[in-house]
């Protein structure tokens, strides 16, 4: 997103005398991780550096071959000019962060799985307890919705789903913008009242019927956050409603993060694992060094003092997995350990589309391309694997076609959710046809099978409190937002927030109040 705030290089307005203040030794930055966060931390990092006339050096350490942390494509039949998004696929209208940066690095959109099925079940292990299809018009949709839901549990749903965002997106400007504590600015934003409670609770409260929250919006929960609405706080349970304009990037979104990283002029250490920070000995510096110990990919059991003492590092990867050992002194706050959902994505091609027996359908029916799951009626939200329930996973979509290059025939591609991996007999069940273990092979009805775990999201239980920013003596941690709202957008935000961090504190104090001295 764009913010609506514009900082003025304030070395442009002083002139002069004051001018020379700002011209110090240039600071050393090390950002730890190259994902939405530590992207958007180095390239807002050195925006904010030169409007400010800090001349700022900074070190992206990235422990894999590429930028874009949980955000990657993949390419069916390993052919580079088919690709598919593995990990976040989608961003929204209100991300102005990743909006605003789409003409900045000339990137195009598209729209998501614009080759898709357009039907769309809702399947709760025992049957389908809403379908729709997404080219019907509008008002057709709609009619189906009244007539199952009525007309004021999805009205009161999006009235209070806009209500929300709308909170929310005032974290952008000032005086809420930049945050030095997550918790005071949920507070400031009076969104502690939604993380405070479970989706399912916040909804009650609001009059939201069970029914509708039951079938439509914890499928929403689910193929977003994988929980039930019992299980995740009632400010993730709306943003995962905020589906308005949604759009991916041509080419994968991950280019969006590999832009920022570039533009900022980082020094960018791909394959280069942190283990290890420490204080710097014998600094002259008025304030801590830190050294940081990293191993290669190319020596991985062999350790390091990178040769660049720090003046500043920013942690931009949950530090519960980062395998980081900071020695004494380097942290001053705890850094809180939050449970994560491990989620297996599964993306694989067949020429067989789904058998409607699997679902309980009539042989003579055709299953919906898009498949969202909720808990069967003797599940609670606990029941199965992550609360899976009798459905056994989180979502099935089909996402279009791909091109066999031994076939030379169009196949259908599909992504699934769900907490366990994906066994051949679920899938030789799901497509009506033997699937070997080894899942390809002559006589498998899969042509192509590629699967993945991803730490995908904490588990967003309810709390009023969250991770501050700052965690040490010029030490920044962004993997607090995480527990607030977890997307693609609110990390970049998190690393925009530390860079201006970073940049009021090496110049002694929020920029406003510079700006305050002219007038």
């Amino acid at each position: 997103m764009r913010p609506s705030l514009h900082f003025v290089a304030f070395s442009s307005l002083i002139g002069g005398d004051l001018c020379q203040e700002t011209d110090q030794a240039t600071r050393q930055v090390a950002i730890i991780g190259a994902g939405p966060a530590g992207s958007s931390a180095a390239y807002f990092l050195q925006n904010f550096a030169s409007e400010a006339g800090i001349h700022v050096n900074i070190t992206l350490f990235e422990k894999t071959d590429r930028i874009g942390g949980r955000t990657l494509t993949i390419n069916p039949f390993d052919d580079p000019a088919q690709r598919v998004e593995l990990g976040a696929s989608i961003f929204v209208q209100a991300n102005q962060i990743l909006y605003g940066s789409l003409a900045e690095f000339g990137l195009t959109t598209r729209e998501p799985d614009a080759d898709a099925d357009p039907i769309m079940g809702i399947w709760d292990g025992d049957r389908f307890v809403f379908t729709i299809d997404q080219a019907k018009p509008d008002w057709w949709n709609t009619l189906k919705v009244v007539l199952r839901y009525g007309y004021t549990a999805p009205q009161r749903t999006q009235q209070l789903a806009a209500a929300t965002i709308a909170k929310f997106l005032r974290i952008y400007d000032a005086p809420i913008f930049p945050f030095r504590s997550l918790t005071e600015a949920a507070q400031d934003l009076g969104l502690v009242e939604a993380t405070g409670v479970t989706g399912e609770q916040f909804l009650n409260a609001n009059s939201i019927s069970p029914l509708y929250a039951h079938d439509i919006i914890q499928a929403s929960t689910r193929v977003n956050y994988a929980s039930n609405l019992a299980l995740i706080h009632g400010l993730d349970t709306m943003v995962s409603l905020a589906a308005e304009g949604a759009v991916a990037v041509v080419g994968g979104n991950w280019q969006i993060f590999d832009g920022m990283a570039h533009r900022s002029g980082a020094t960018i250490a791909l394959n280069t694992t942190v283990v290890g920070l420490e204080k710097s000995q014998g600094s002259a510096s008025s304030h801590p060094q830190y050294t940081v110990s990293t191993t290669s990919g190319s020596a991985p059991g062999s350790t390091s003092a990178y040769p660049v003492a720090f003046d500043n590092v920013v942690i931009a990867n949950p530090f519960q997995f980062s395998g980081i050992s900071a020695a004494e002194g380097v942290l001053q706050s705890t850094i809180d350990q939050i449970p994560y959902v491990q989620l297996h994505v599964t993306i694989f091609a067949s020429p067989s589309w789904f058998k409607p027996q699997f679902f309980g359908l009539p042989k003579s029916s055709k299953p919906p391309g898009m498949v969202l799951t909720t808990l069967a009626k003797t599940d609670n939200s606990t029941s199965g694997v992550g609360g899976v329930g009798k459905a056994g996973f989180f979502s099935l979509s089909n996402l279009g076609k791909a091109a066999n290059p031994q076939t030379q025939q169009q196949e259908y591609v599909y992504k699934i959710f769900s907490p366990e991996k994906v066994t051949p007999g679920f899938l030789s069940g799901l497509l009506g046809a033997k699937v070997p273990e080894t899942f390809t092979g002559k006589s498998s009805p899969i042509s192509w099978y590629h699967p993945h775990v991803f730490h995908s999201y904490p588990k967003a239980y309810p709390r009023v409190t969250f991770q501050d920013p700052i965690v040490g003596e010029g030490v920044y941690y962004t993997s607090g937002m995480e527990s607030f709202i977890s997307t693609m957008e609110t990390n970049a935000l998190m690393g925009k927030n530390v860079a201006r961090l970073i940049v009021d504190d090496i110049s002694g104090g929020p920029w406003e109040d510079k700006q305050n001295v002219l007038n």
